[in-house]
């Protein structure tokens, strides 16, 4: 068995939870603090808009370092081979598909809904921006959904983690 100093298994842990948090939380205080607030206290949509298009984006930051943690995270408790920090195939799967959709919106989605939303902007003809719009918010409806289930996917890693550790205080 290979065998992680007890202070490494610690930081990795530590740095593991970490991640969860900013994965998570991140996105509970944007969803449910920084936009209402932005279209309760700004001015109009597109400053709005806007403000919400760099704050998503200083997410999408946190969200590349976290997903890179927790990948980095799982190698390491599954090089330790110790089995009270052993990886489950269902931890595997979760992180996976979280890596995965995050990879979709920052990379694919967030980059062409960012143009068009600019071009809505931009655009001053009526009938235009609101046919720029229209492509927008198709746009944004499929990243909305990806960043829910995001959250959920996280949630649900959270619970296997927590439902592994209480498993493993039983057996103590």
């Amino acid at each position: 068995m290979r065998r992680m100093p007890r202070w490494g298994m610690i930081c990795c842990l530590t740095l593991e939870g970490v991640a969860l948090a900013v994965w998570v939380g991140g996105m509970i205080v944007l969803s449910g603090a920084v936009i209402p607030a932005v279209f309760n206290t700004f001015g109009g949509q597109d400053s709005g808009g806007m403000f919400l298009t760099r704050a998503f984006e200083g997410y999408h930051r946190f969200i590349i370092g976290a997903g890179g943690v927790l990948t980095v995270a799982l190698l390491g408790r599954w090089w330790s081979g110790q089995p009270r920090v052993m990886v489950r195939v269902s931890e595997i799967i979760v992180v996976a598909m979280m890596v995965v959709i995050a990879g979709v919106i920052i990379l694919v989605l967030h980059p062409d809904a960012a143009a068009l939303q600019a071009q809505a902007f931009a655009t001053k003809d009526e009938g235009a921006k609101k046919a720029a719009f229209e492509a927008f918010f198709r746009v944004l409806l499929p990243i909305r959904s990806l960043y829910m289930i995001s959250l959920v996917l996280g949630l649900l890693l959270i619970g296997i983690r927590a439902k592994h550790m209480l498993d493993d205080g039983r057996q103590s």
